[in-house]
């Protein structure tokens, strides 16, 4: 009995020896370098990823217009901007419906002010009021991100309920619906140059359409 504990042990010996041999590799026999065991070949399996192929290089990618922006303006943020974009949002709707040229200013491009203006001014001439009110922001999603030279342009998808209606100087509504909402899709763009100390974006470009 006591030989038969001892062979045992002996092989329970070996077995350990040889499994840390084939993990750890092995010395050369005219010398101390240790001579690491093969590595299988990278393999997958479903979607899983064998650690054999942990080490592979993941291929390159373009990085994403909002990537872009992000380095040369690290200020950025999408959800920041997304904040501030539906801020303005509601202030140029407002300012436009009441047709306060001077709190649209310092929010638009100059195109984009050119043609603001000219509606606001054209309402005046003829006596029509702007009845339109913003009742609330359903959704704001960027829709596009590019950065052109320095120049960082987002576009925003916003989904609002409003009020849209317009009255003639006798007050008779002549567009509109004047106790009806609409869901309305606005496609708005907004610009700044990343460089600049001005932290503002202005509105570029605009484009709307009833939904309901």
């Amino acid at each position: 009995m006591p030989y038969l504990d001892i062979l045992v042990f002996a092989l329970i010996a070996l077995f350990i020896g040889l499994r840390l041999r084939a993990a750890l590799g092995r010395r050369d026999e005219e010398g101390d370098e240790i001579i690491p065991p093969p590595k299988p070949p990278a393999q997958r399996s479903g979607n899983i990823i064998h650690p054999a192929a942990w080490s592979q290089p993941a291929p390159a990618r373009d990085p994403s217009g909002l990537e872009m922006i992000a380095a040369a303006d690290r200020s950025f943020s999408p959800e920041g901007f997304l904040q501030g974009a539906k801020t303005a949002f509601g202030l140029i709707v407002d300012a436009f419906a009441k047709g306060d040229e001077a709190s649209l200013r310092p929010l638009l491009s100059d195109e984009v002010f050119a043609n603001f203006s000219k509606v606001i001014r054209g309402r005046a001439e003829t006596g029509e009021i702007c009845c339109n009110s913003l009742e609330n922001i359903l959704s704001a999603d960027i829709a596009e991100a590019r950065l052109e030279g320095r120049r960082a342009l987002v576009t925003v998808r916003f989904v609002s309920r409003q009020v849209i209606c317009s009255k003639n100087a006798a007050g008779q509504v002549i567009f509109g619906i004047e106790n009806g909402s609409h869901d309305i899709t606005d496609l708005w763009t907004f610009a700044r140059d990343t460089k600049s100390r001005e932290p503002n974006w202005f509105l570029v470009a605009t484009q709307s359409g009833l939904e309901a």
